[in-house]
């Protein structure tokens, strides 16, 4: 491995899907202030807007789009004639 390249300060860190409350602890080099207490331990975290706890791929609630009923909709709501 080349010398000086890496990042120093990896650290535990708690990951929080901000969704459900879902929190995951591994190791990382993010920048944070935040802190936050998982099984009586304080560490950094950083708020995640999805995980896979909260992904639709994941967790099979996934939302099929009907393009073709949406199609015959808008045309027999804006049918000329």
């Amino acid at each position: 491995m080349r010398k000086e390249i890496h990042p120093e300060n990896y650290r535990l860190v708690a990951f929080k899907d901000m969704s459900n409350d879902y929190t995951f602890i591994t190791k990382s080099c993010c920048e944070t202030t935040d802190t936050v207490v998982h099984e009586g331990v304080e560490y950094p975290v950083v708020k995640l807007e999805i995980s896979h706890m909260s992904h639709p791929f994941f967790t099979g609630k996934q939302q099929l789009v009907d393009t073709a009923g949406r199609i015959d909709k808008f045309n027999t709501r804006y049918k000329r004639g």
